[in-house]
């Protein structure tokens, strides 16, 4: 098919090419003498994406799950018990992961559409007189259904509470592309993806940790070893790793890193709203609906937007595939066949993402949806145009 693919998924994003030439090389020695000089200030950098100034930050080569294994097995024990809230997909595999590693999971049951239940967590904790929760764990932004819940907000019912559990996030839809403040928020354990936010290929995992989270791992009992916090920041503060590091994909991320910290994140996070507010102008226009309940959950990063009832969504995304090389994301779980997602993150500007709702437009007309022609690009249009 002629043409590129219009690459509209929520991760992996679009990747820039300054960040895919950063990667262009021949493979290097990553024990020479000079890798400090490059190891070093990427990890210093990488604190100012996440917003810490008393954290580590620690990149695997994994994917973000295996981010999460290693949130998990460094600052817990088998038989200790968590809280969390299962608001879609991705927060439901937390529990599935936590679970597999022996970890009790109390888990708040959330219709899909719905945020982080603030409220339940403050009565769970408040509750919880002899502190037997060790970690609370939310995700920030709910990629199946576009939902960002409210990080901040669960901080502080913990410290309402004066409960010592840890904080942990699942950022890798949300670091580098939404305001998150690892920091101010009282995040012990922030995990990212590299191919999110970060605009690169998936293989890195990127944890943030707190100075609390690494205490809780002198007493913590969960077997680990490649995935081991302090294995890996004995050897990162020489300029080192443990084990071989992914070298290419490393030098891909000091240009993202570079390319996010030039624009200020401020205005990285700026961006992603202004961006997905004209989608979701588009969406009322075509008088659909998002996943996402009410405007407090709706994501900066992808939007969820429902079909009627006769409307399969999977058909959809398969044609808006073969019939206009567009790939849009499928609905998960058991929102499957009922919505289709618009990916809006990462190496993005609205000429980019006329593209996306052009090209839904013709597919839903295509599939009998009464849309009418430029109702929900010009809706778009209106917006960007007057906002810019």
């Amino acid at each position: 098919m002629a043409g590129r693919n219009s690459l509209f998924i929520p991760g992996p994003t679009n990747m820039p090419e300054r960040v895919r030439l950063a990667m262009d090389i021949y493979t290097e020695d990553h024990r020479a003498g000079s890798a400090p000089e490059f190891m070093m200030p990427l990890f210093e950098d990488l604190k100012k994406v996440f917003r810490t100034k008393t954290g580590e930050i620690i990149v695997f080569p994994s994917s973000g799950t295996g981010g999460w294994e290693a949130a998990i097995t460094n600052t817990l024990s088998p038989g200790d018990r968590v809280l969390t809230a299962k608001i879609g997909q991705f927060s439901s595999l937390w529990v599935d992961s936590c679970r597999a590693l022996g970890i009790i999971v109390e888990d708040i049951d959330v219709e899909w559409g719905e945020g982080v239940p603030v409220e339940i967590i403050a009565e769970r904790l408040a509750a919880d007189k002899k502190h037997e929760i060790k970690g609370v764990i939310v995700c920030h932004n709910e990629t199946a259904t576009g939902v960002t819940s409210d990080i901040k907000g669960v901080r502080q019912a913990m410290d309402a509470s004066n409960h010592p559990a840890l904080l942990y996030v699942d950022g890798i839809s949300s670091i580098g592309a939404i305001e998150f403040e690892m920091d101010a928020w009282g995040v012990d354990l922030a995990v990212a993806g590299s191919q999110k936010g970060f605009m690169l290929p998936a293989g890195l995992g990127l944890v943030g940790v707190s100075q609390k989270a690494l205490d809780a791992g002198k007493t913590a009992t969960c077997p680990r070893f490649y995935f081991d916090f302090r294995m890996m920041i004995n050897q990162n503060r020489t300029g080192y790793g443990p084990y071989t590091p992914a070298m290419g994909l490393l030098r891909g991320l000091r240009a993202s890193t570079d390319m996010l910290l030039e624009e200020g994140m401020e205005n990285v996070w700026d961006r992603h709203h202004h961006l997905a507010e004209g989608v979701r102008r588009a969406v009322r226009a075509w008088e659909l609906k998002t996943c996402a309940k009410k405007a407090q959950w709706q994501s900066d990063t992808v939007t969820a937007i429902m079909v009627p009832e006769q409307i399969d969504g999977q058909e959809l995304i398969k044609r808006a595939y073969n019939d206009f090389n567009l790939s849009l994301g499928a609905g998960l779980a058991r929102m499957a066949g009922k919505l289709f997602r618009i990916g809006h993150l990462g190496d993005l500007n609205e000429c980019m993402l006329f593209s996306a709702l052009g090209g839904a437009e013709m597919v839903m007309r295509d599939m009998g949806m009464a849309i009418e022609p430029g109702k929900g690009v010009g809706a778009a249009v209106e917006y960007w145009r007057k906002n810019s």
